[in-house]
């Protein structure tokens, strides 16, 4: 059957739960429906709209997933990046699905699978890179840089551990609009994960940015990201059944394969079944 993508609004998905008193999570709900909704945020290549249909690394995941558990037709909800967690927490989303790294303070608040993809940071500034920024540190050195970050995302907690004030740091609702950012003036820099700003700065085939390629790893506690999907806290089965049937695809290579169609390398990018777990990242034994 060919998997069918769905893209509606939020908003008039809150209206209609609130209309049907709630939402029914189950695996075995889900699977009855055929349908699984997916919230994500606007980030390529993890997960991202274009002309009405939802792609990236991770819904593909997914969706390869929910297609072994029976579920072929795939709801795309589009959301603020710090809203997912909330939303699925609320049930307005079975899952969320976005890249979104692992870390123990995220792990309270909701239910992780085992981990889809590794990656690091990347950084993008004004075009010459006039004020020479390589680092996070470099950014904390000098108190006049300001940094732009999207909402709700692990930077803002790396460039606070490498000494970044939090008078140097604002945030936007996404990375176009963290470029826009500095291309206004607002901001002297912007950093997101290295695939997401790579590609971004790509698609904005701009002369007044730069991608650092210099840039020097942070070392702080979750670089390098593990990005997985995640469900509520109360929905322990359908993320055992999920981890159950990602286990499969890691084994026969689809996984991989997905990475790599999505720009993803498919061996430094690709977290081999068991090599590292949620449960260790979760307790930050990484």
């Amino acid at each position: 059957m060919k998997k069918k993508f769905i893209l509606t609004g939020l908003a008039a998905f809150v209206l209609l739960l609130a209309a049907c008193g709630g939402s029914d999570n189950s695996l075995e709900s889900i699977q009855d429906a055929g349908t699984v909704s997916v919230g994500f945020a606007n980030e390529s290549p993890y997960a991202y709209e274009e002309d009405g249909e939802l792609k990236g690394a991770a819904v593909d995941i997914a969706t390869a997933v929910f297609a072994e558990l029976g579920v072929d037709n795939v709801e795309g909800q589009l959301s603020d990046f710090s809203e997912l967690i909330p939303g699925v927490q609320a049930g307005q989303f079975d899952v969320i699905t976005a890249g979104m790294a692992i870390n123990p303070e995220r792990c309270e608040n909701a239910l992780f699978g085992e981990p889809e993809m590794v990656y690091g940071e990347g950084l993008v500034v004004e075009a010459g890179n006039p004020l020479s920024i390589e680092s996070y540190t470099d950014i904390a050195d000098n108190p006049d840089i300001t940094v732009v970050v999207m909402e709700g995302a692990t930077e803002i907690e790396f460039l606070k551990s490498e000494g970044v004030a939090d008078e140097q740091i604002i945030t936007a609702p996404d990375i176009p609009a963290t470029f826009s950012a500095i291309q206004a003036g607002r901001a002297d820099a912007t950093t997101g994960t290295e695939m997401t700003v790579r590609m971004a700065f790509d698609s904005a085939n701009t002369d007044s940015l730069e991608l650092v390629e210099s840039f020097e790893q942070p070392d702080v506690e979750g670089v390098p990201s593990y990005g997985a999907a995640a469900f509520s806290l109360e929905n322990e089965e359908l993320r055992d059944a999920y981890n159950e049937k990602l286990e499969e695809l890691k084994e026969d290579g689809t996984v991989a394969e997905l990475l790599e169609q999505n720009g993803f390398h498919p061996e430094t990018n690709f977290v081999e079944a068991g090599s590292m777990t949620t449960e260790q990242v979760c307790q930050g034994e990484f």
